[in-house]
């Protein structure tokens, strides 16, 4: 569910917004993966491990600059590609209602 597709143009979540995990939800490890309950739709979604740390992250309001700038202390990947995928996963949990995104000029 979340591989990023190339060439996907991103709206909506830029660096400077601030996510969340929604709190009408449940999740849990399940070997290094993210399960999550949608309490909203009865859905269940699975991450791997570099979305289950993502989805670890964003479980109190963050900005996506900071959620970025973990993954690359975290993990050998380069910024560019960092970013791209970090927005492409922030888009598609937020298509499926389990984030909750701020932008700076909705403030």
């Amino acid at each position: 569910m979340y591989l990023p597709q190339k060439g996907i143009i991103m709206t909506g979540i830029s660096i400077d917004s601030t996510v969340a995990a929604i709190k009408d939800q449940m999740s849990c490890d399940l070997a290094g993966e993210a399960v999550i309950l949608s309490i909203q739709n009865g859905v269940y979604y699975t991450l791997n491990p570099v979305g289950s740390r993502i989805w670890t992250i964003i479980q109190e309001p963050v900005k996506v600059g900071k959620v970025r700038d973990t993954i690359l202390e975290e993990y050998d990947i380069d910024r560019e590609q960092c970013e791209e995928d970090l927005l492409a996963i922030l888009s598609d949990l937020e298509k499926e209602g389990l984030i909750i995104v701020e932008n700076p000029a909705d403030r």
